[in-house]
């Protein structure tokens, strides 16, 4: 029996970088009242106040068995009376400086070129650098269709771990790439929960929607907890609806 379920966010209970929608907001509410859960995502946390906790109604008491894990886990908040950070694996000044030569030599290697892109193509998140292909704000279609398969990100991940072999190197999203310190991943995250939190690894099921080798949801796998792979957010209210019959 699993008494915590661990899910990522984007692609699995939202659509990327989109508020969770009301039937998956009950549904989680549901969820809280027989299980804890906790949510892993390459998003900052000030991304889950917007997409994750702006849309989630629940009974205030059962926040308390609800754990947040951003920026695929190199954060940590806590819930007691607010949302508190627990721990927070930040990156050094001389480390993203690394990372940003790193995505240059990576990107003008492959390619990559987008012209007039929706915001930001690269974020610093403070414990972690994220790359995304047409900008922060691009609309959901356009990330849909951009790189399905992952193959785009793929080829410009192979090119960032000949440059940054002491980082952890993930695909993740539509069109993310994130970057954290080596050993800073969802596995850590799986890690933390059991020295944390004190759950036992067969008492965990994780859900995601990239556990593909590269995926930013891949490492969990090696941890031995119970990984779900889904295709979207509607696949995974089935499965949130067998938790909770």
């Amino acid at each position: 029996m699993a008494k915590l379920i661990v899910f990522d966010l984007d692609g699995t209970l939202a659509k990327s970088k989109s508020p969770m929608d009301e039937e998956m907001s009950v549904l989680l509410g549901k969820l809280l009242e027989a299980h804890s859960v906790a949510v892993m995502s390459g998003g900052s946390y000030s991304q889950y106040q917007k997409q994750f906790l702006a849309s989630l109604h629940c009974k205030k008491e059962l926040l308390k068995k609800l754990y947040l894990f951003p920026t695929c886990s190199t954060a940590f908040y806590k819930f007691d009376k607010k949302w508190t950070e627990i721990y927070s694996e930040k990156l050094s000044k001389e480390q993203k400086e690394t990372i940003l030569n790193a995505f240059e030599k990576a990107l003008k290697t492959t390619r990559f070129n987008v012209s007039n892109p929706y915001g930001e193509i690269i974020e610093d998140r403070g414990s972690q650098i994220t790359f995304s292909a047409l900008g922060q704000q691009a609309p959901l279609e356009l990330k849909k269709e951009w790189d399905p398969d992952a193959k785009k990100r793929l080829q410009i991940k192979q090119e960032l771990d000949k440059y940054l072999p002491e980082f952890e190197v993930r695909v993740g999203g539509s069109t993310s790439i994130d970057v954290t310190r080596k050993g800073i991943d969802k596995a850590y995250g799986i890690e933390q929960i059991c020295k944390l939190l004190k759950f036992k690894k067969e008492e965990i099921v994780f859900v995601g929607d990239a556990l593909f080798e590269g995926g930013n949801d891949y490492p969990v796998k090696s941890t031995g907890v119970k990984c779900i792979q889904v295709e979207g957010p509607e696949e995974t209210k089935k499965i949130i609806t067998e938790f909770i019959s």
